[in-house]
């Protein structure tokens, strides 16, 4: 599976669980561990396990795609999501803003993603 699927495809499932202010940095120029971070919100801890847990089920269920690694599903504050190529932050929006992982990749190109509040 092409890593741009990949990262559609995460999208997406972000999305099925109504995760918000989402963020991509293509972080290939700067960085050897991934190419690409997914930044998402959600706005509990149980909205946040919730999107973790649908990412992880569609990849395995879809692609047969199992995370390398998984961090933080116990708190629900901010869980990480290891794909390899794909790294996938997903956090409470007090939790990110303390963290500001935007900050830290100002130099990376991004994207954001438009997507109708619920």
């Amino acid at each position: 599976m092409s890593t741009s699927k990949i990262v559609d495809a995460a999208v997406e499932f972000a999305l099925d669980k109504k995760g918000f202010d989402l963020k991509l940095f293509d972080v290939r120029e700067l960085s050897s561990l991934t190419d690409f971070l997914l930044i998402v919100s959600g706005r509990s801890d149980r909205q946040v396990r919730a999107i973790a847990e649908n990412i992880r089920t569609e990849f395995k269920h879809q692609h047969n795609l199992l995370p390398l690694a998984v961090e933080g599903v116990d708190q629900g504050r901010w869980i990480l999501l290891d794909y390899g190529d794909l790294m996938i932050h997903i956090f409470q929006p007090q939790v990110r803003e303390f963290y500001d992982l935007e900050g830290l990749w100002t130099e990376a190109p991004a994207i954001d993603f438009e997507q109708a509040e619920a």
